[in-house]
């Protein structure tokens, strides 16, 4: 037995060290083009959390006051917010970018553990080796780039709702929506999942995840009042605050409608496009859920989120990084050399180079014309696409409602 061992370990040797030089490899050449891709905003918003709070907590100013040399730009989150940051101001500049940073890589590798995880053992990849190849690609994705360059907190909140509809609702916690909740008191946009939440027909998760921002926010109102009347008051509705609608970086439908005519944006043609974006989005997404498929879920609802908000940065866009994996992931399902799996392999590969290439920022100082509004547009045609093409699939859960399970090519498939 023990030679039998010695000699399986030898036969991985060579497949082991082969994974470990891949990794290596694509990691530095990764870490080249950071060297160069990376714009540099020096931390920019973190730099806004930490002098905010300091002012607020340390100076006895306002918070949403103070404003950040030479710019326009302030505090914007609620009050909640300000109070889970709040120990960030009693922290010297260089443990808070530690810790920033920290955050965020954690919180990316939890998220890409439990959207890659279970392709590798489905596949039969070793685990470690796919979850590695994941992340290093994650990281030149422009959107997770700049997360970090700004010291932006998408990534945290984007794993926080993930565990609440991957952990805590697929294991039927009573605490589901709590994630949601919280989530929503720290950044407003990811309220847009409880009506994920009721649009799918979970009142008790979604009645969770309202009250619990309720609470949050009766609490901070509770300890800072002055800071929650002129939030909810003042700050929350002065645009000024947040940039201009039709700045490049604005890949939402508001963004592009605004580039459209900058003095004059049509309200109601944003309207009728968030309007149709609603209609795809609920019914793509109760689909997924009804066949039991919350991960798809989870990802059109990221996606349609960054199409809605009049708002969405392009570090915003690490909401899309769920579809986007499950393109591979559905890719991988269809049969090999299938023209599915090189359809969905050939999509996937398009808009990860799309997110990949900075190539809105051609269009910063001028979008006329059609290769212009094209081009301008380009990530917010990326998730037009994955909102429509990213594919349901159908599990466990619709052989228990009697409806045959399908796999991503339409043919029925076991239940698993």
């Amino acid at each position: 037995m023990a030679q039998r061992a010695v000699r399986g370990i030898r036969a991985r040797s060579p497949a082991l060290w082969w994974q470990v030089l891949v990794v290596l490899a694509l990691a530095v050449g990764v870490a080249a083009f950071l060297s160069v891709a990376v714009v540099g905003h020096k931390f920019f918003d973190l730099e806004i959390y930490h002098g905010a709070l300091r002012y607020w907590a340390i100076d006895g100013g306002e918070i949403y006051d103070w404003i950040k040399r030479d710019t326009r730009y302030g505090f914007t989150y609620p009050p909640f917010a300000a109070l889970v940051m709040l120990p960030m101001a009693y922290l010297p500049w260089p443990v808070v970018l530690t810790i920033s940073m920290a955050a965020t890589v954690a919180a990316t590798a939890l998220v890409l553990w439990w959207l890659v995880d279970p392709v590798s053992r489905r596949v039969g990849w070793t685990r470690w080796y796919a979850f590695a190849i994941a992340f290093c690609l994650a990281a030149a994705l422009e959107p997770l780039r700049e997360t970090a360059d700004f010291g932006q907190v998408n990534m945290l909140l984007l794993a926080v709702v993930a565990a609440d509809l991957l952990w805590l609702a697929g294991r039927g916690s009573r605490w589901a929506g709590i994630g949601i909740g919280l989530a929503t008191t720290i950044k407003l946009t990811p309220g847009f999942f409880i009506l994920y939440l009721l649009v799918t027909g979970r009142r008790r998760a979604a009645a969770t995840a309202v009250g619990t921002a309720v609470a949050a926010t009766v609490l901070a109102a509770a300890v800072a009042p002055d800071a929650s009347r002129i939030f909810w008051t003042e700050a929350l509705w002065n645009t000024d605050r947040v940039g201009e609608l039709g700045f490049i970086s604005n890949q939402s439908l508001q963004g592009m409608v605004a580039r459209l005519d900058p003095e004059h944006p049509s309200l109601l043609l944003w309207a009728a496009l968030v309007a149709a974006t609603l209609v795809v989005w609920a019914r793509r997404s109760r689909s997924a859920v009804a066949g039991g498929d919350e991960t798809t879920g989870l990802a059109l609802t990221g996606v349609a989120m960054c199409l809605v908000s009049p708002v969405t940065w392009v570090h915003h866009l690490v909401w899309l990084i769920p579809a986007l994996a499950l393109v591979v992931d559905n890719a991988l399902r269809a049969p090999a050399g299938s023209r599915q799996r090189c359809t969905l392999l050939g999509f996937a590969a398009v808009t990860y180079l799309l997110l990949t290439s900075r190539l809105v920022w051609i269009w910063e100082y001028g979008s006329a014309g059609v290769a212009g509004f094209l081009g301008a547009n380009a990530y917010v045609w990326a998730s037009i696409a994955l909102l429509i093409a990213l594919p349901i699939r159908f599990g466990r859960r619709a052989a228990q409602r009697g409806a045959p399970p399908q796999r991503t090519d339409g043919t029925v498939d076991q239940a698993r």
